[in-house]
């Protein structure tokens, strides 16, 4: 560990240098990329100067404790100054858990009623809300790209954009099947029913480098739907677009005009076509690592809502909270937290 430290400090202080440099101050990009990689490794080298510090203080501590005079003082704080030192050593292991570059980008979320017919539209509609809320109280920025509405409410699919800070490191986890077990507002005799609707989460990957042909794409144009099913404009301002090799499709209907809804749309396409790539570069690779919480495959059962007992279980670590109504108003973060402390623990065992 020291090595590495040591080699992260001297590339922090190189950067130093090459930003007091005028050659290198000239160029916008370089002196843009410099700065946000001295930015990264702030933390651990002020971490890293803080033990080194703290060892200098132990060595100290330990040439007084056979001075009769200072023997106590120094025995004392020698013990703090270890104890401080294993503290240290613990948060630095913890920096130095490689980062998902991907955490601090934007997501793309897609949401879909699955098994319940109509119920599961509606807990569709309920986990929109559920994370509209969560970005709100984030200060996150999000937008509907695109919705298809359920015939007795929810959504049978809607696709949004969700902006922020560090977006992406919160709401990864969320891919998968989330279930509901409640008595439907379509239900006339009062039983429990158990639905699904799925989640996808991707990181909005800006100037995604795919060649797309032409001849690959299948594009419509129609009136985009507001709620209730009414045309938000007269004119075909919507647009759908296939992927024929891959039978990907996006849509894009919140802009009025054409030509901005396609280049929303032609750039989502991107994201999931490089998303899809990037799966199965893991699965060809055997990438994926045994200790990832979750396979983020939409098929995967990850989280259980249950109304009855106001409760929610995530089952990829073995976490319930008694607070579903709140959980449901946007109060995501016990479980969150929960599942990136499981998932550094599992980073750190793996190591």
């Amino acid at each position: 560990m020291k090595e590495r430290l040591d080699s992260i400090l001297n590339r922090y202080n190189e950067i130093g240098k090459c930003l007091s440099d005028p050659l290198v101050m000239s160029d916008f990009n370089k002196v843009k990329s410099l700065s946000k990689e001295q930015s990264d490794l702030k933390e651990i080298v002020d971490k890293y100067q803080e033990l080194m510090k703290c060892e200098n203080d132990i060595v100290e501590a330990k040439s007084l404790v056979n001075d009769p005079l200072l023997k106590e003082m120094a025995t004392v704080e020698l013990e703090e100054c270890e104890k401080k030192l294993e503290l240290l050593k613990s948060e630095l292991e913890i920096l130095l858990v490689p980062k998902d570059e991907n955490d601090g980008k934007n997501v793309i979320m897609e949401i879909r009623g699955a098994a319940g017919g109509d119920e599961a539209n509606i807990f569709a509609g309920d986990l929109l809300r559920m994370y509209t809320y969560y970005a709100l109280k984030n200060g996150w920025k999000i937008e509907v790209d695109h919705q298809v509405l359920g015939t007795s409410g929810g959504f049978s699919q809607v696709e949004c954009t969700i902006k922020g800070e560090n977006v992406y490191s919160k709401l990864k986890y969320e891919s998968g099947a989330h279930r509901v077990q409640r008595v439907p507002v379509t239900e006339t005799q009062g039983r429990v029913h158990t639905s699904t609707a799925t989640v996808l989460v991707m990181p909005e990957v800006l100037d995604v480098d795919i060649d797309i042909k032409e001849s690959d794409l299948k594009i419509d144009v129609y009136h985009s739907s507001g709620a209730g099913g009414q045309s938000v404009n007269t004119s075909n301002s919507a647009v759908r677009i296939t992927h024929l090799p891959t039978n990907t499709v996006v849509t894009c209907q919140n802009e009025r005009s054409q030509l901005k809804n396609k280049d929303k749309a032609m750039k989502l396409l991107k994201i999931k076509l490089y998303d899809n790539m990037m799966a199965l570069k893991e699965k060809e690779e055997g990438a994926m690592r045994q200790t990832k919480i979750g396979s983020g495959d939409r098929s995967e059962k990850i989280r259980t809502y249950n109304y009855p007992q106001n409760r929610v279980t995530d089952h990829r670590i073995g976490f319930s909270i008694m607070s579903l109504d709140r959980v449901m108003d946007g109060e995501l973060d016990p479980i969150i937290e929960a599942l990136i402390t499981e998932d550094l623990k599992r980073k750190l065992a793996g190591e």
